[in-house]
């Protein structure tokens, strides 16, 4: 996915105000943190269906993972809302850059009354069309800058993905112990991979959250993460899988938009899960699940705030609570008790979903041995600017903002690359 980059992270904490809403989609305006109220476009009136035009602006299309499950989200608003194809434009492959915000105006030209753009690194581009065409919304995944612009019309959206990131990795942590149960694998041989894109905070909370998931239930586990350097290259996907699964990791998971992982696995017998889409069509035989983001609630809640002349919140996260994250099928070829990992996962996901379960209990991990308790200290103070992530005895992800902050490296896992 195209997002975080390393210093956008201590700019979203310095300047980002709406916090992560844990309410509905249609409640979320009225639940969000002040800053929303804020930062509000003033919106009064609503426009009328037949007359909604809706602009989209995608880094990829259908055939790489993270681009598909926006368009999924899309397609899904639109039969939610009684919208009409013609009502909906979308600019595919549009690259990081004055591409971008020549798609935004263009949209604007053509009578879009709100623009979504799915990649971090658009952002820049899209507060430039915002700043010129202030009666537009426009409404960015994964970034981190609406807040701090003083638009009224700019807007960040994403969700707590760390939630089904854990998910996934309770199953491939079951996967492991039905390893070990068999004889494949003694308890010292869980070392698991994780192919990773860059090395940047939403990459980090991600395979934090999925290495916790495995280690709920396989606790001897390791990890290491090698990351490739690209969003969505499957060759080099394929590779850096490869040569983890060459240095002995016995399972493969991603942050990559590729199946390219997932090819390499199924030809070594490796176990995988995958990111956005299902990987049964690559790997048939080895793919667990994978870890995913349902984008249907956002598209739908902003474009009805449309119809209904109420205000789009300025940061909007949600997740499992309100159907933002999932987990895709379980394989049912992979594991010999399919029905136990079923009963394992809705019990997890129910823990979530009733707030017993908090994913980065401080309790559960450490860094060098120590328990963080407080990440408002001196030497913290370059990634979190003395911000207080620790709360209740868990850091808060996606509360501050709806762009992850979780930046540690935790004992268990090692980098063996550093990509920025």
């Amino acid at each position: 996915m195209k997002k975080i980059l390393a210093l956008a992270l201590s700019a979203a904490m310095a300047f980002s105000l709406a916090a992560c809403s844990g309410s509905s989609s249609e409640s979320a305006a009225s639940t969000a943190s002040g800053a929303a109220s804020s930062a509000a476009s003033g919106q009064s009136a609503g426009v009328a269906k037949e007359d909604l035009k809706v602009g989209v602006i995608l880094i990829g299309d259908e055939n790489e993972g993270y681009s598909l499950a926006h368009i999924n989200g899309i397609q899904e608003m639109e039969e939610n809302l009684g919208l009409t194809d013609d009502q909906i434009v979308i600019k595919y492959n549009i690259p990081e850059g004055d591409e971008c915000y020549e798609a935004a105006v263009d949209l604007a030209e053509q009578g879009c009354q709100i623009v979504f753009g799915n990649s971090f690194g658009f952002e820049g581009y899209m507060i430039q069309a915002a700043e010129e065409y202030p009666e537009v919304e426009f409404c960015h995944a994964t970034g981190y800058q609406a807040a701090s612009s003083g638009l009224a019309n700019m807007h960040n959206y994403f969700t707590s993905v760390y939630e089904s990131r854990y998910v996934s990795g309770v199953v491939a942590g079951m996967k492991l112990n039905e390893m070990i149960a068999d004889g494949q694998l003694t308890e010292a041989d869980c070392k698991i991979g994780y192919v990773g894109a860059y090395s940047y905070a939403e990459v980090k909370s991600g395979y934090t959250a999925f290495f916790l998931g495995v280690r709920s239930v396989c606790p001897s586990a390791t990890m290491e993460v090698k990351y490739t350097g690209s969003w969505a290259d499957q060759a080099l996907e394929k590779e850096t899988a490869e040569a983890l699964i060459a240095d002995g990791c016995v399972l493969i998971s991603q942050h990559a938009d590729t199946t390219g992982a997932a090819t390499a696995c199924e030809a070594a017998s490796v176990p995988d899960v995958g990111y956005n889409i299902s990987m049964l069509e690559a790997a048939p035989n080895w793919a667990l699940t994978s870890a995913s983001i349902n984008w249907a609630p956002y598209y739908t809640y902003a474009t009805q705030c449309m119809l209904d002349g109420e205000t789009i919140v300025t940061d909007w996260c949600q997740g499992y609570s309100e159907g933002a994250d999932r987990i895709t099928e379980l394989n049912e070829k992979a594991f010999k008790d399919i029905e136990a990992v079923k009963a394992k996962v809705a019990e997890v996901e129910g823990a979530i979903i009733d707030g017993s379960l908090k994913v980065f209990d401080t309790s559960t991990w450490t860094v060098g041995g120590e328990t963080i308790t407080t990440t408002a200290t001196e030497d913290l103070a370059e990634t979190y600017h003395g911000t207080e992530y620790i709360v209740d005895g868990a850091f808060a992800e996606s509360t501050l903002a709806s762009a992850p902050a979780f930046a540690f490296v935790i004992d268990g896992i090692t980098e063996l690359n550093q990509v920025f």
